[in-house]
């Protein structure tokens, strides 16, 4: 594809794209081809022009040689190109209410040029009808709503024969209702498109074997393996085994269900139990865009009670907006006066800004790596006063080191290893990392020599190797529940080793094989990031672990922690969340793995590290990044400032709407100005709640 260059500077390009008509579909193509190549910033197409504007990331002359060097080799019908275009850009969606905005405005004021005045009025009495019914129709339900409003002042307009203002406000009904309706649609879908599954890699079994390979090179017709805990990458039929599966996030299903063969799966459900292979139908970035918008769609109803206090005091000013208008009209018999009380309310302001206010709160958290649920849960944010954490992974680094293998009777370490190895990476976790990487590093190789592998929630991993049953996990479940051996003769190495180190028990033939020591060392941030929660207003700030007391204990210190419990079990964490909230507090749990599970459900509000267990990511209400702690500085200042500008908005609708009244009430402004404002302040309040609540970006 060859371009023609229409203007350029440093760092921005503009460019013509060689074709005589470019419908959306290619626009789209295009425009998130161009965005995939390594030197581009930011690109947007116009199909109607057929333009391109593209900004550099750099602003040297290879950035413009690597654009147009990549332009050449654009193939529409490429595969891999169309892969790059999710499901629903938004594209089709802003054309389609640009044009009817454009089509309402011109014929406005075609009508108003061209149009014989009986003609206009019949218009404006058959188009005042719809509104008048449906006022009637709330009234009927026993509802006075705005609905109520709008009909009584179009009806009492057409009964004075002042067409020209029953037309007028009709318009501007319209064009408020179509502008909220867009700026709320646009809202979701832009958030439903920065939602991922944040699945790069997948289990791909060919010719018998599975190999881990990037999800881009899944086709239709591929088979998958998935496992306990994690997330379905790509829609698809099951075709061996079985598994429970919590779909709730797609179907709305509050219970898992059971797949067998046969069944059909969704990308970004979540396998609680079981494994199976699924033939894929659909391959990445297709399939369920509008289930993910649902989703978004179902969390608006996830309100803060600051939201719903706001609701609910918006339809109860409703009858009191009727009775001002008939209370003005007895005194003042000027049925002028009476229609611009008409056309103020309250609740259609509050109705398009504090959801677009949570929408862009979400969708700015987002931008930070925190993905939220509802509005419900930054509320409850804004309002914690108890953190709990858990320790590995969340307060210690998401990517331990392996540090010695410690063998027993006589094993090979690096064989040890590669059986831990070859276990450990089916049941991705911060420590199960660190024992695959370790084997990675000394290249050592892995091939799947063992049978089936069972998880253990919590406890750890078994398998079967040359018919000998091998488990690894902690030293409860390998010692203590399995009742495997420790060599008398050798005990003296479990004293030998570094405190600081965590252990992992492997046996094979219940004989103790194996100590894999790993260190998990604090993040360097999570003391300041502690610090930092307290100046926040945190009262509390607990920290579970299944550690020792003594390694623990050391921790608390180093952290300055109000509290903390060692040597705990999945039971014990909620258990402890559950007795402060019957305390009066408001609970926030910080975890990653499937053992914080039950906790993560307890809390007022749980949250998820991004690169823990999937089914921790899926209980959890809220997901931040796993390189940074301090994205839970930023989540609690968005929740506040969301708060407060929820509150703001509340006071200035409730403020400027009364001030249109009392403008109505003197005269100083007629009903077709009371509207224009209305809706004018309507449109303007949604439009800011949609501005950044952390402008300077400090994370």
């Amino acid at each position: 594809m060859r371009c023609v260059i229409l203007h350029e500077s440093s760092r921005k390009i503009r460019i013509k794209i060689p074709y005589p008509y470019m419908s959306m579909q290619m626009a789209d193509l295009v425009e998130y081809y161009i965005r995939s190549i390594d030197v581009v910033k930011e690109a947007k197409v116009d199909e109607r022009t057929g333009n391109a504007v593209i900004t550099f990331a750099g602003s040297s002359e290879k950035d413009k040689s690597a654009l147009f060097s990549a332009l050449k080799s654009f193939d529409p019908g490429d595969e891999r190109i169309k892969a790059l275009v999710p499901e629903n850009t938004g594209r089709a969606m802003n054309r389609r209410y640009e044009e009817k905005l454009l089509f309402s405005v011109t014929g406005m004021f075609l009508r108003k040029i061209f149009l014989p005045t009986p003609i206009a009025a019949a218009r404006a009495i058959a188009k005042g009808i719809p509104y008048i019914l449906k006022g009637i129709g709330a009234l009927r339900n026993g509802r006075l709503q705005v609905e109520t409003l709008d009909g009584v002042a179009i009806a009492a307009s057409v009964l004075r024969k002042d067409f020209d203002t029953a037309s007028s406000i009709m318009f501007l009904l319209n064009i408020g209702e179509t502008l909220e309706e867009w700026t709320r649609k646009k809202s979701v879908n832009d958030l439903a498109r920065s939602m991922s599954l944040n699945i790069d890699k997948v289990w791909l079994r060919s010719e018998g074997k599975e190999v881990q390979v990037s999800i881009n090179q899944i086709l239709a017709g591929d088979h998958i393996v998935v496992r306990n805990s994690d997330i379905i990458p790509l829609d698809g039929k099951v075709i061996e085994g079985e598994m429970t599966v919590n779909q709730s996030v797609m179907t709305g299903e509050s219970e898992p269900v059971v797949k067998s063969p046969g069944g059909y799966v969704y990308a970004g459900t979540v396998v609680e139990e079981g494994e199976c292979l699924i033939e894929v139908t659909k391959t990445a970035g297709s399939g369920k865009f509008d289930q993910i918008v649902k989703m978004i769609e179902e969390s608006e109803k996830l309100k803060s009670d600051t939201e719903a206090k706001a609701y609910r005091l918006a339809d109860r000013l409703v009858p009191y907006s009727l009775l001002g208008a008939g209370l003005t009209y007895l005194l003042t018999r000027n049925v002028t006066k009476a229609l611009s009380f008409l056309m103020v309310d309250y609740s259609c302001a509050m109705k398009l800004s504090m959801p677009l206010a949570v929408l862009s709160a979400i969708k700015e958290s987002r931008e930070h790596r925190i993905s939220v649920k509802g509005g419900k849960f930054m509320e409850a944010i804004a309002e914690a006063d108890t953190l709990v954490f858990d320790k590995t992974g969340t307060l210690t680094h998401a990517t331990p080191t392996l540090m010695d293998v410690v063998t027993f009777e006589g094993r090979d370490p690096d064989e040890m290893l590669r059986i831990a190895a070859c276990l450990e990476e089916h049941y991705p976790h911060s420590v199960a990392n660190a024992i695959v990487k370790g084997a990675k590093i000394k290249g050592l190789d892995h091939d799947e020599l063992h049978s089936k592998v069972e998880y253990i929630v919590a406890h750890g991993i078994s398998s079967f190797l040359d018919d000998e049953r091998v488990v690894i996990g902690s030293y409860h479940f390998v010692i203590e529940d399995e009742k495997c051996i420790i060599p008398e003769d050798e005990k003296y190495k479990l004293d030998d080793i570094n405190r600081e180190y965590s252990r992992i028990f492997m046996a094979i033939g219940g004989r103790l094989a194996a100590v894999l020591c790993i260190f998990d060392p604090l993040r360097e941030e999570a003391a300041q990031v502690i610090k930092e929660l307290h100046n926040l207003g945190f009262k509390k700030i607990c920290m579970m672990t299944g550690d020792n007391k003594k390694n623990a204990e050391a921790v608390a210190a180093k952290l300055s922690l109000d509290e903390f419990r060692a040597e705990v079990l999945p039971e014990d964490k909620a258990e402890y969340v559950r007795i402060e909230r019957a305390k009066g507090h408001k609970v926030v749990m910080i975890g990653d793995g499937v053992n914080d599970t039950p906790a993560l459900s307890e809390a007022d509000v749980g949250i998820a590290i991004m690169d823990g267990a999937p089914i921790a990511r899926e209980i959890a209400d809220i997901t931040i990044a796993s390189d940074d702690l301090c994205g839970i500085i930023t989540l609690r200042r968005i929740s506040t400032a969301l708060m407060k500008r929820i509150k703001a908005n509340y006071r200035f609708i409730l403020g400027f709407n009364s001030a249109l009244i009392a403008g109505g009430l003197l005269g100083v402004m007629n009903p077709a100005s009371s509207a224009l404002l209305h809706n004018g302040s309507t449109i303007l309040t949604g439009l800011k709640s949609m501005t950044d609540l952390l402008p300077d970006k400090r994370m």
